[in-house]
């Protein structure tokens, strides 16, 4: 993905969950007499790989909104590790104390460093010599944009100091005049009086004889040069710079599991897929009796959905209604639908109509997390009112996904809250992460018993 000059604060940002994760792990084993042996040593291994790069990390205004994001993202790691020691019969190695105070404590220290670290490091930074002082070229919107992501990451260890640009002050909107330090011309008179370390040049790409010009023009200085291209003020889905052959390229819209991550997100599938259902085999059974018993027609419900790349795949469902539309028209289930059947209507509050989807998920059509799969008949009409729509589809369809635990679960009666929630599934592309995942896992089972939305 694109990413900011490498410097300190980068190495920071990306450290700051794993470092404060073992290092409490340490303390709290020394706090209780042990050794930080083997068995720790592989332990914190585990917590490294799932919290670099600073996962936990969230831009989060309110004191209230980071401390739930880290206490469900230290959740999920304290749930799957507990599963991989009972799994590995390993949980025997550590002293119960030790596991329960290091689960207790670590959310504790996460939040005080996410709060503490932004205003203490640039600090530290200016008073070491260490802080980089950038200008931007271009007080355009893409100008403006890239200011305010130097403002709000303050770990980055990056002052701006202000806009170059040709234009009349009149005309630059949204700049202070303070933050107005001349026309083009004047930056690399600027940039060798006043030791500016990084110019970004925001200019449009259609001004390329300009920006030839300041190139050659800043060649005396020793500031890094960033050329940051105007596409990039679109809403972008993972973002990213490639080569090909020596010769870069921009992935304007691309999806999160590309590579590796694909190899991570498939390998989380079926290992949790399988474990589900080896501990849910005796409730499938139950339930198929149960819709069997509770009107004619078959146990499952197959129904066309899309799948990854927009292809048509089948999906299971228990069957909870007297129907099983699958046509060009397919209503969806409102409140008090006389086709959901009473059985059904509790399958579908608790969702366990949706359970059979994990074969899905062990044959490849889908994930336990992903966006939630739409009939045919569905897309093809939101497809044609929301822009964006058929970007969702970058990624295999979910069990569960960001949209079912932010409150766009069950019906959406209106346009809007078909956008809010495709809103949600195309912020689930920009931002995936293995825990990210895990967190939504562990906040669908709240919204389940909650019981909000599904009928």
């Amino acid at each position: 993905m694109l990413r900011s000059p490498p410097g300190p604060g980068a190495l920071v940002q990306a450290s700051i969950d794993p470092v404060v994760s073992i290092g409490t792990l340490a303390g709290v084993v020394s706090l209780f007499g042990g050794r930080f042996d083997g068995a720790c040593l592989i332990l914190a291994l585990l917590v490294f790989a799932m919290t670099f790069p600073g996962s936990l990390a969230r831009d989060t205004g309110s004191a209230g909104e980071l401390a739930l994001d880290i206490a469900t993202g230290w959740a999920a790691i304290v749930v799957l590790l507990l599963f991989l020691g009972w799994s590995s019969r390993t949980l025997g190695s550590f002293d119960d104390r030790v596991i329960l105070a290091w689960a207790l404590v670590t959310p504790a220290a996460l939040f005080a460093a996410h709060r503490l670290l932004p205003v203490l490091w640039p600090r530290l930074l200016a008073a070491e010599g260490l802080q980089k002082t950038a200008v931007i070229a271009g007080a355009n919107d893409l100008g403006r944009k890239l200011a305010r992501q130097l403002r709000d990451n303050p770990l980055l260890g990056i002052r701006f100091a202000g806009y170059f640009d040709d234009r009349a002050a009149s005309r630059l909107q949204g700049v202070q005049p303070r933050e107005n330090l001349g026309s083009l011309s004047a930056l690399p008179d600027y940039a060798r009086a006043h030791r500016v370390d990084v110019i970004y040049i925001a200019l449009p790409m259609a001004s390329q004889p300009r920006i030839l010009k300041l190139l050659e023009d800043l060649r005396d200085t020793t500031a890094s040069i960033y050329f940051v291209p105007d596409i990039f003020v679109a809403d972008l889905i993972q973002a990213r710079v490639d080569s090909i052959g020596g010769l870069p390229v921009v992935a304007v819209c691309e999806s999160p599991f590309y590579g590796f991550n694909g190899v991570i997100k498939r390998a989380s599938d079926l290992i949790s897929a399988s474990a589900i259902l080896l501990l849910i085999s005796p409730l499938l059974a139950a339930i198929a009796i149960g819709v069997k018993l509770s009107s004619p027609g078959p146990i499952l419900f197959k129904q066309r959905r899309y799948g990854l790349d927009g292809r048509r795949i089948v999906v299971y469902k228990f069957r909870s209604m007297t129907v099983a539309e699958d046509g060009d028209v397919v209503r969806q289930a409102t409140r008090n639908d006389q086709r959901v059947t009473r059985f059904g209507a509790f399958l579908r509050r608790t969702s366990l109509d949706e359970l059979p989807q994990f074969i899905n998920v062990l044959q490849g059509r889908m994930s336990v997390v992903g966006p939630r799969p739409h009939a045919v008949a569905h897309n093809e009409v939101y497809r044609k009112l929301i822009r964006g729509y058929m970007i969702r589809h970058k990624v295999k369809p979910g069990i569960t996904g960001l949209a079912q635990v932010s409150g766009w679960r069950g019906e959406t009666e209106t346009v809007e809250k078909m956008k809010a929630r495709i809103d949600c599934d195309l912020a689930y592309l920009r931002n995936w992460s293995l825990l990210l995942d895990l967190q939504i896992i562990l906040k669908t089972i709240v919204v389940v018993l909650q019981k909000d939305n599904a009928y």
